[in-house]
């Protein structure tokens, strides 16, 4: 009795062939895991919120308790050499964290696990603006202490476009002789003047900015710094009647 060749169709891949499925099913899961990790997501759910509510992944809740605040060249040596007296206010009575990055060349403040008020990261990055803008670091301490002190800053083209020895002279007639203007205007108005080359920043209350830059447009325009002082005696002689 002949006993007949039976043959199966079952295909039985060669050792090449499993050798590169094991390393495909490998990589997929080195991906998932990956994936996993950068979403905060295990099992098609966030992790930590077992209920299924539609929260911001974990890596975006941390980007945007981060602030970060670039470091312009010519301020690198006044920030090493200030670091501390930025550093400790940060840190001791705003309970923030605060590094500066040399590599990306920014200061970069961050809530720590003791930060009582979220907006306090707000005022450390004003804080820190102001001190690289170009104001004394006592001068800038006053944005994390009072609440209704801002930063203004504006361009003398902004104001009218001069060129030139034209703009210098703008330059000079804000400034005055030994900085007798700008200190003039600070001491009547209440406020603190930064001249930037044609940048002014000027840092105070909403009312007193406008004041301030009030007088400073006017000697932008020409106006002689007799008459501005005018105008300014007579603005403050009337606030301080109303208060």
């Amino acid at each position: 009795m002949e006993v007949e060749n039976i043959q199966t169709d079952v295909f039985v891949p060669t050792k090449k062939a499993q050798k590169r499925s094991a390393n495909s099913e490998t990589t997929q899961m080195d991906v998932e895991v990956l994936v996993d990790a950068a979403t905060g997501i295990e099992g098609g759910k966030r992790s930590g919120h077992n209920d299924g509510s539609s929260a911001p992944p974990r890596a975006k809740r941390i980007r945007s308790e981060l602030r970060k605040v670039s470091v312009p060249p010519h301020r690198y040596s006044s920030l090493k050499e200030q670091w501390m007296k930025i550093f400790t206010p940060v840190v001791e009575h705003m309970k923030l964290q605060i590094r500066f990055n040399m590599k990306a060349r920014q200061v970069e403040l961050r809530i720590g696990p003791e930060t009582p008020d979220i907006s306090n990261l707000q005022k450390g990055a004003d804080f820190v603006k102001a001190f690289l803008c170009g104001f004394e670091v006592d001068d800038a301490l006053a944005l994390l202490r009072l609440e209704d002190l801002f930063v203004e800053t504006f361009e003398i083209k902004d104001v009218k476009t001069l060129r030139g020895d034209h703009q210098s002279r703008a330059i000079g007639r804000l400034a005055g002789k030994g900085g007798r203007t700008k200190f003039t205007i600070e001491n009547v108005t209440k406020t603190r003047i930064v001249l930037a080359d044609s940048k002014i920043h000027i840092l105070g209350s909403y009312q007193n900015i406008q004041l301030a830059r009030r007088a400073i447009c006017n000697l932008i325009l020409g106006s002689p710094p007799s008459k501005v002082y005018g105008n300014l005696r007579a603005v403050a002689t009337r606030l301080s009647e109303r208060m």
